[in-house]
């Protein structure tokens, strides 16, 4: 009950420790805490926080419009609510190398496991539009050189993304992603690449994990796990599927209460009153305050 009894740091020594076993990591994108301990409870092996997600939960558009302290608030709410670690976007660091210093301790703060850090001009944009621009190397080497120094704990991940291969091709990603790990990225997030070939590509130039965007609608083919795991992809992230599943659902509720004026014919497809209050362990609360939980749920 209450929130995750594992330690971050654990969680980070974890996270590390998986990823040293060359294993693919499966990391959905959580767009809050409740939908973190969902993906914790189905069996995946970590929780992705998306600022495209968090943007769109505020009703913002991906642009670079939130907030260090917004990203670091839902992190930690997100970090404390499940035993799993968390990956955390950190879009360009919030401004020149001592913000991404003061960034990368914020986000530790926070709970997180790892964070990224890209190599995109402000104002940013999604990774998988037109019309990106990106630094000059020296920039993004710099960004990386300071999260990495910032880091407290050794086993905080800094993730260095890249999104230079939509803008000057393939080889300028390998160049830049070899010079990020020089600088001390501890992976590499290719941003927008179009084919396995190209994760091949990227996985035979560093000696670094690397990570695969699956967003839906974007430039990238929705590859499987099993296809990526074969691609010596480690880690896979969904970013905003969760969240376009369920505002799909949730229009398609509004349009059936405004045809029918009831949702009854959508029961079916309802998260039950029970699947929720397990969920979130209401009887565990009940360890605490007798008075809590004290009724039947009927199903």
């Amino acid at each position: 009950m209450l929130y995750s009894q594992i330690p971050a740091h654990e969680k980070r020594a974890a996270f590390r420790a998986r990823l040293a076993t060359g294993e693919l990591i499966r990391m959905p994108g959580a767009f809050n805490p409740l939908s973190a301990r969902l993906i914790e409870r189905k069996g995946f092996d970590g929780v992705y926080i998306s600022g495209a997600v968090l943007s769109a939960d505020l009703g913002l558009p991906d642009i670079g419009l939130t907030t260090l302290s917004e990203v670091a608030d839902r992190s930690a709410q997100i970090t404390r609510m499940t035993d799993l670690p968390a990956l955390v976007d950190a879009d360009t660091g919030f401004g020149e190398p001592m913000n991404v210093a003061r960034t990368v301790q914020t986000l530790e703060d926070a709970g997180v496991a790892g964070l990224h850090i890209e190599d995109q001009v402000n104002p940013k944009r999604c990774g998988h539009l037109d019309g990106k621009q990106v630094v000059d190397e020296s920039t993004a080497l710099k960004r990386i050189r300071a999260a990495a120094d910032a880091r407290r704990d050794p086993n905080l991940l800094i993730m260095a993304r890249t999104d230079i291969r939509a803008i000057d091709g393939l080889e300028a990603a390998i160049d830049r992603a070899k010079a990020l790990v020089d600088a001390g990225a501890d992976a590499i997030f290719p941003e927008a690449l179009v084919d396995l070939a190209e994760f091949e590509a990227v996985r035979r130039a560093v000696d670094v994990p690397i990570l695969a965007n699956m967003t839906e609608f974007g430039k990238s083919e929705l590859f499987t796990v099993d296809r990526l795991r074969d691609a010596g992809v480690n880690i896979v992230i969904w970013p905003v599927s969760l969240l376009r599943l369920a505002m799909g659902a949730a229009e398609r509720g509004l349009d059936q209460l405004l045809e029918t004026g009831s949702l009854e014919p959508k029961l079916g497809e309802m998260q039950h009153r029970a699947e929720l209050y397990d969920l979130i362990d209401y009887e565990g609360y009940n360890t605490f305050d007798t008075s809590v939980f004290n009724f039947e749920i009927k199903r």
